[in-house]
């Protein structure tokens, strides 16, 4: 019985200054290093989800253009962008795709995060990042239907709409 830390969309376009910014997302950024050089809160994986968009549809038309592969805003924060990872999950790259449940191991395994999590013998995850009232509400609601037990840090994360509160689905 293993845990997991997943680490949602941390990146440039989604915090401060860049091109679809969440209040917070920079202080998220410090505090989720802080948080995985401390530890992990016991957690035995770490791994990332990055929207990571080519050609996503109409995904563009609800949302001003982010994370564009080969784009800075794609990249990961610098606070988060030198943690030791395990896996890293790619999402998004030519449709809309919230959840990081959705992405592809970048390591080329082809493997989703709920196989690459099971071949881990992971059986709990936390889930962090950004943006609690998006990807990071869709990731922890497939990690929920997937089996995992799931935790949202809400301490770790930010959102969107200022006035959101996550609540917990049994």
């Amino acid at each position: 019985m293993a845990k997991a830390l997943i680490v949602v969309d941390v990146q440039k376009d989604f915090c401060e200054g860049g091109s679809l910014p969440v209040t917070g997302g920079n202080a998220v950024a410090e505090k989720v290093r802080e948080y995985v050089r401390a530890g992990s809160g016991g957690a035995d994986l770490v791994v990332a989800t990055r929207d990571y968009h080519v050609d996503p549809g109409a995904h563009f038309g609800e949302w001003p253009v982010h994370c564009r592969v080969g784009t800075e805003g794609a990249e990961f924060h610098p606070a988060v962008a030198g943690l030791p990872f395990d896996a890293e999950f790619r999402k998004g790259e030519r449709a809309a795709a919230y959840s990081g449940f959705e992405g592809v191991d970048a390591a080329g395994s082809g493997l989703g995060l709920a196989e690459w999590l099971r071949g881990r013998g992971v059986t709990e995850v936390d889930v962090c990042g950004l943006a609690t009232d998006f990807c990071v509400a869709a990731t922890a609601k497939d990690a929920r239907t997937a089996g995992f037990g799931t935790r949202v840090l809400l301490e770790l994360s930010a959102s969107v709409d200022p006035d959101f509160v996550y609540v917990a689905q049994e």
